[in-house]
Parts: C-alpha cells; sequence; structure tokens
C-alpha cells in the first residue's frame, strides 16, 4: 500500500513499483472507470453515483477490490494507491484479506513538506490547466487528508508495517527510497 498527501507521488512511485514487483496497481479511480466502461454490475452501480457527483460507496469500491483480488492479475499480489483513506476502509481491507488469509504486508508513507506539497500541486494545475486546484482548495485538501490519514497511519502503525520514505528529490531518488523501504521487510 502507498499512501501520501495530495501532490507527494503516490501514483508515480506506486507505479513504478508496481512495474518493478510485477504487480497491479490499484487506483479506485481506475478502477472505478474501467468498471464503468466495461459496463460490469458494479461499474453499473458505480455509474449512477458517478454521474450524479457523488461518492461511491465504500462497499461498491470494496466489491472492485475484491474482484482484482480474486482475479489472475492479483494473484501474487497488489499495489494499493491511496486506498484506504480512513481507518473504517481499513477495517475493511483487512476483513477481506483475512478471509482469504493475507494481510496487508506494507504501508509505504510518502513524507512531504507541506509547503512543497503546495507547490507542487499549484505546478501541477498550472501545467494541466486545473482551475480547481486553486491555494484555496489545495489547502482544504491537504486538511482533509491530514484529519483522515492521521488515524490511518496509526492504525498501520500499531500492526508494524509502516514504513516512511522521504517524498522529496528526483523521481529516481524516491524510487531509490521506496526500493530500500521494501528491502527492509523482505
Amino acid at each position: 500500500m502507498i499512501l501520501g498527501a495530495p501532490g507527494s507521488g503516490k501514483g508515480t512511485q506506486g507505479k513504478l513499483l508496481a512495474e518493478h514487483l510485477g504487480i497491479p496497481q490499484i487506483s479506485t479511480g481506475e478502477l472505478l472507470r474501467a468498471a464503468v466502461k466495461q459496463g460490469t454490475p458494479l461499474g453499473r452501480q458505480a455509474k449512477g453515483y458517478m454521474d450524479q457527483g457523488l461518492l461511491v460507496p465504500d462497499t461498491i469500491v470494496l466489491g472492485l477490490i475484491r474482484e482484482i483480488l480474486e482475479s489472475d492479475a492479483g494473484a501474487h499480489g497488489v499495489l494499493m494507491d491511496g486506498f484506504p483513506r480512513n481507518v473504517p476502509q481499513a477495517v475493511a481491507v483487512d476483513k477481506m484479506l483475512a478471509d482469504r488469509n493475507e494481510r496487508v504486508d506494507l504501508v509505504l508513507l510518502l513524507d512531504v513538506a507541506e509547503s512543497e506539497l503546495v507547490q507542487r500541486l499549484l505546478a501541477r494545475a498550472a501545467k494541466e490547466g486545473r482551475s480547481d486546484d486553486n491555494l484555496e482548495s489545495i489547502k482544504r485538501r491537504l486538511q482533509v487528508y491530514h484529519e483522515q490519514t492521521a488515524p490511518l497511519v496509526a492504525y498501520y502503525e500499531r500492526q508494524g508495517v509502516v514504513r516512511r520514505v522521504p517524498g522529496s528529490g528526483s523521481v529516481d531518488d524516491i524510487q531509490c527510497g521506496v526500493r530500500q523501504a521494501l528491502g527492509a521487510v523482505a
């Protein structure tokens, strides 16, 4: 599992690590979009919420994750990117894995100073023309992240599976830290 604040590089680092390990990277947004595009039963349910601009309920998201875990692609593990986002979701994931005699092996937490996160998100907004990423919305997203993720990190720290990785520097430097953290548990 890879966690980090918005702009911490979860997607980039998760993609590189998943490729290195030869396992699928689970991004709930991508899972939802793919299920909707394929017209799966869960995708049709999710579409109704998405079309209304509502959050897709955890039951649907967890159902999609279960499908991946039960597929050939997920047979050797998965890398969860930015999910779970809160403790109740983590408890549900742990139960799902326990039912399969599996568990979360490692949680990588990308540590990046908040000032750097703000600068990264503002730069990304300018580059991608994202008008919704202004200073006010970025600060709100970071506040929500801290409110929801601090308890999640503590939850996984109690299980002894969290490894903090410095998230500043080049993509390659950060990936080196990610792989070192992975080696510390192997």
